[in-house]
């Protein structure tokens, strides 16, 4: 059963930076797309970047391109998200989730397998 558990989330100050890690287990082979997931408290749940394992091709929100970095190491199956520049509105619960569709569109309901979830908490 495959199976995702994320890590790394904390509180930060304004301009800090976070790395999230996402470890998955489970699947015959390593996915085909990862993402990170976003909510805030009241909000849906959104898409903010992914990754083909195929081509390491990205896609990001605009609200975090050029602040966040996706990656994947699959020698350790594990998914990241360097968080730099961070800001109040980066605060929120941050999931991990796999698809086999695709990163366009990038929405929850495109994505079957999920984690826990790691809180993020951004204050000035």
């Amino acid at each position: 059963q495959a199976h995702l558990l994320e890590s790394g989330g904390g509180s930060v100050q304004t301009g800090g930076s976070l790395r999230l890690s996402c470890v998955h287990s489970g699947y015959t082979s390593s996915p085909a797309f990862m993402a990170w997931f976003r909510q805030a408290p009241g909000k849906e749940r959104e898409g903010i970047a992914c990754i083909y394992d195929s081509t390491g091709g990205t896609r990001y929100h605009p609200s975090v391109k050029g602040r966040f970095t996706i990656s994947r190491d699959n020698a350790v199956k594990t998914l990241y998200l360097e968080m730099n520049r961070l800001k109040a509105g980066d605060t929120g619960m941050y999931y991990c989730a796999t698809s086999t569709s695709g990163c366009v569109p990038l929405l929850a309901g495109t994505f079957s397998t999920w984690g826990q979830g790691t809180q993020v908490n951004v204050s000035s």
